[in-house]
């Protein structure tokens, strides 16, 4: 398979055409490669050095990452930035960013799959973000004491950040917002939701939570952006026939 192969996949899947003009991360090939054979696709939440060095040693073509390496602004090529795109282009590796389309996406986005993971049920959009919704909302059925909904999302990923206990003890209604997702926090509070799930963790909200009655998991933004990443290697592998490997470098954060 071709690399423009890959990347018409990828784009026939997932909203990055759409979300051009909401999502900044420069969605696509962010670094090419001089043979477009590819045969070995790893998958990883973050482009850096040690996610660039370890997809080297297992011989990958492309590195499929949740966050890439640009952000809406140019970065010289020095230092650095020099030296990560140094050990792509000296392993051959093409970079591909697949940031907001990999959270929304219904199927084997960071939401969905966490959705997956609580055996949600009615599950719908939520989270509005620039006008898209990018995470799921349901309901459990059976519902579930909330140490039990943390333990069926965290306990392979390590300890959540924080847990703000302020809701029902036993959780009926669920909304999931993974990564920097904080503020959408009053989007579950609007909803009357019992638990709102994302990965950072702030001060800023404590209060509010507190005094709206709602549960918060900030579950870690690596922790809750894995899901994707994951699931999205193995749809490769199944659809296209390619080797898929996930390259697991936690920040605990």
């Amino acid at each position: 398979m071709l690399l423009q192969e890959l990347d018409r996949y990828l784009r026939s899947h997932m909203a990055i055409d759409e979300l051009r003009s909401v999502d900044k991360s420069l969605n696509g090939i962010q670094v090419g490669r001089r043979d477009q054979e590819i045969h070995r696709v790893a998958c990883a939440v973050d482009a850096c050095a040690e996610t660039f060095d370890r997809a080297a040693d297992w011989e990958a073509d492309v590195l499929v990452v949740h966050h890439g390496l640009y952000w809406g602004r140019e970065i010289p090529i020095t230092g650095e930035h020099y030296e990560r795109i140094r050990k792509l282009i000296d392993a051959d590796i093409a970079l591909y960013a697949v940031h907001l389309p990999l959270d929304m996406h219904p199927e084997f986005g960071n939401n969905a799959e966490m959705a997956k993971a609580l055996h949600l049920q009615e599950t719908k959009p939520f989270g509005k973000y620039h006008g898209y919704e990018i995470g799921f909302s349901g309901r459990l059925d059976p519902v579930l004491p909330r140490e039990k909904v943390v333990d069926a999302l965290f306990a392979d990923l390590g300890k959540p950040l924080a847990i703000l206990p302020f809701g029902p003890d036993t959780v009926a209604t669920v909304g999931i917002v993974s990564g920097g997702a904080v503020f959408e926090v009053e989007q579950a509070i609007e909803q009357g939701l019992d638990l709102y799930i994302t990965g950072d963790a702030s001060h800023t909200v404590y209060h509010r939570c507190m005094e709206a009655g709602i549960n918060v998991i900030f579950g870690g933004h690596y922790a809750t952006e894995v899901w994707g990443p994951r699931a999205l290697g193995q749809q490769i592998s199944e659809d296209l026939g390619l080797v898929t490997t996930f390259i697991d470098v936690p920040t605990g954060l």
